[in-house]
């Protein structure tokens, strides 16, 4: 039964391993994703600062300007939509970890279980030669 139980704990941690890689990831690419944001609102205020035009309605606003602000809002939206994924992550990464936690738990109450039994025997072992000792004198 040990074996099982081993074969099981290691599974669920692979698991957990997997659902924690797929979070760390999701939060990079979300950094990523405002990283470049910000980057973008940086490079749209020097162009702004450089022609002096800060209306996007303007007949002469940069369309460097304009092309980047559609880029960073881009970016945003692809940053909102892996929030959302990074949320789904994490709740399977806790469900995950809730698995492996109940798994080990009734390992361990297995483990204790057999200890004591285990333990029961050897009294009983160690009564009986007392006995037999007894019964000798």
């Amino acid at each position: 039964m040990k074996s099982r139980n081993e074969s099981l704990i290691r599974l669920r941690k692979f698991t957990v391993d997997e659902k924690r890689r797929a979070v760390t990831q999701i939060e990079m690419m979300v950094a990523d994703f405002e990283r470049m944001a910000a980057e973008l609102d940086q490079q749209i205020e020097i162009e702004h600062q450089k022609t002096g035009i800060t209306d996007v309605g303007h007949f002469a606003y940069s369309t460097f300007a304009k092309a980047a602000a559609d880029r960073r809002d881009n970016l945003n939206a692809s940053a909102d939509e892996m929030r959302g994924k990074l949320e789904a992550a994490q709740d399977e990464l806790a469900e995950a970890v809730e698995e492996l936690k109940k798994i080990e738990l009734l390992d361990a109450r297995e483990n204790a279980r057999e200890q004591a039994e285990e333990t029961k025997r050897e009294q009983a072992e160690m009564d009986e030669i007392a006995l037999m000792r007894r019964h000798r004198k």
